[in-house]
């Protein structure tokens, strides 16, 4: 039987808009799939359509969305089973469920594989819009925090408050440590020279031996071992900051 539909429909404005949101809209129910579109657009969003769970992935993908509405009972992919494979690519997108599935084991299995709200059908499209405006604003405020730090590894250096935290606790370390691990933090996985190193480490202090940027080297080390990370010496260069194998 062909559908009535095309399978993929995306907006006329492929833009980036400022304030606009960009929403992927997963339905396989041509009507409805219809219905959500025009709603949500004279809503002021952005909407693409994809009807088909084999297919939305890639589209997923390619669109990088600020939201997706998806539906569980789909052809060539469940959404369950496309929900899982996106999150395993590292899609990070706001998911919200929507479904004729009411029970509570299926919310549940949808939040648990990594969906962000669940709103079972029939739904109203004022609280629908409602719950993606606030996924949106939350995602947004969750991305500021993220482009303030620096991650890597267990470590994240919160560059506009100071501390650097491991496994989402603060760090405890004497200033001299802090002030070498926040500066290899800047550039994680890169060599920074001892020289630049001892200047930051030990600003203006000209009585200090140049040697002293060792011993601060050292006992960061040594405080960092067990964490997953390795302050390597790089002779007649630096330092870095490595990530274990």
């Amino acid at each position: 039987m062909m559908r009535s539909q095309p399978v993929i429909r995306l907006s006329k404005n492929l833009g980036k808009t400022r304030g606009s949101m960009q929403l992927l809209l997963i339905e396989d129910d041509a009507a409805l799939g219809m219905a959500l579109e025009r709603s949500l657009t004279r809503a002021g969003m952005r909407v693409h359509s994809c009807g088909d769970g084999a297919l939305a992935l890639a589209l997923w993908v390619k669109l990088q969305p600020d939201a997706v509405l998806l539906d569980l009972n789909l052809p060539g992919l469940d959404g369950l089973q496309l929900l899982t494979q996106a999150r395993k690519a590292g899609l990070t997108t706001p998911v919200v469920i929507l479904t004729a599935r009411g029970t509570v084991g299926d919310r549940v299995l949808g939040l648990n594989l990594g969906a962000d709200d669940y709103l079972p059908k029939p739904f109203d499209l004022d609280e629908l819009e409602a719950r993606l405006r606030a996924l949106h604003r939350r995602n947004q405020a969750e991305r500021m925090v993220r482009d303030e730090s620096v991650q890597f590894g267990p470590l994240r250096y919160d560059r506009d408050n100071g501390p650097v935290y491991l496994h989402q606790r603060i760090l405890d370390l004497p200033p001299r440590e802090l002030a070498l691990l926040r500066a290899l933090m800047t550039k994680p996985g890169h060599a920074m020279a001892k020289e630049r190193l001892f200047e930051i480490v030990f600003p203006g202090e000209t009585q200090v031996q140049y040697e002293a940027i060792e011993v601060v080297a050292y006992r960061l080390r040594k405080k960092l071992a067990d964490t997953g990370l390795t302050l390597m010496t790089l002779r007649g260069v630096g330092y870095l900051l490595k990530a274990d194998v």
